[in-house]
């Protein structure tokens, strides 16, 4: 893919926690930070990319466009303060975060404009968000498949998305899993322990590299050093066959994010 396997979320931290986070994470080698125009956090991630030290192309990031920010008219002027609040002249990927409520702007609209910032240089790369198959379909007929770098939804193992997960890989589109550890419900699940105990890890690291070894790019969020850097090792921990198969056998439809007003209807 052409998208970091391994990245920070940023979601509900901000201020000096996000900061402080963001400094951590990039100290113990994390080179992927995403974040959003609705976390509200986009300056304070700024800043602690700016004052790492880390060179600004060794780290790629990801800002998500809001839904009031969606027309062809405001995307760009958008996208330009996120970049001032990043301090940078451009990010590594912009999303679309969520489909637009009752599709008041169209998909097609909104996919050509992020295609337009991107010929101006203000993104590397162009992607969704919480699409559906169907709207994945409506993206790929405004702007192609081929310039859709990811789709990033909610996957757990209680939330396996395989109707999404199929149609974006026939098509080339890479999955961004957020929530893989289901607001940490994931890490008490006795599969999960189980799986972990034999494998000498943590929970954490069992369902991160879970993700990982279907081919999904993670985005795990932590406050803690040790959390941040033991997240880091599922990179490094490879499952069998039978331990996937158990862990596919959680699938329940465990949709943890599905905000009234904003969620499509979903697959």
């Amino acid at each position: 893919m052409n998208i970091p396997a391994f990245g920070l979320g940023t979601f509900r931290l901000q201020d000096k926690i996000v900061k402080d986070s963001v400094t951590t994470a990039l100290e113990l080698g994390y080179r992927a930070i995403d974040t959003a125009q609705i976390y509200d956090n986009e300056a304070a991630v700024g800043e602690a990319i700016s004052e790492s030290g880390v060179p600004r192309e060794d780290i790629f990031i990801t800002t998500k466009i809001w839904i009031e920010n969606l027309t062809a008219d405001a995307l760009i002027d958008s996208l330009k303060i996120s970049l001032g609040k990043l301090k940078t002249n451009y990010v590594d990927l912009t999303l679309i975060h969520w489909p637009s409520p009752n599709k008041a702007v169209s998909v097609a609209e909104t996919m050509q404009a992020l295609a337009k910032a991107k010929a101006l240089g203000l993104t590397r790369q162009i992607g969704i968000s919480n699409f559906t198959v169907a709207l994945m379909q409506e993206a790929i007929d405004a702007v192609g498949a081929a310039e859709i770098a990811t789709n990033q939804i909610e996957l757990s193992p209680f939330l396996q998305n395989n109707k999404v997960v199929e149609f974006a890989t026939q098509h080339g589109i890479a999955i961004t899993s957020y929530m893989t550890l289901a607001y940490g419900e994931a890490l008490k699940e006795a599969t999960i322990i189980q799986i972990a105990e034999r494998r000498n890890a943590t929970p954490a690291q069992v369902v991160l590299a879970w993700a990982l070894q279907l081919g999904y790019a993670v985005i795990p969020s932590s406050t803690k050093r040790a959390n941040l850097q033991s997240n880091l090792l599922a990179q490094e921990l490879t499952l069998t066959a039978e331990d996937l198969a158990q862990i596919a056998l959680l699938e329940r439809d465990g949709r943890l994010v599905s905000p009234q007003g904003l969620a499509p209807d979903w697959d």
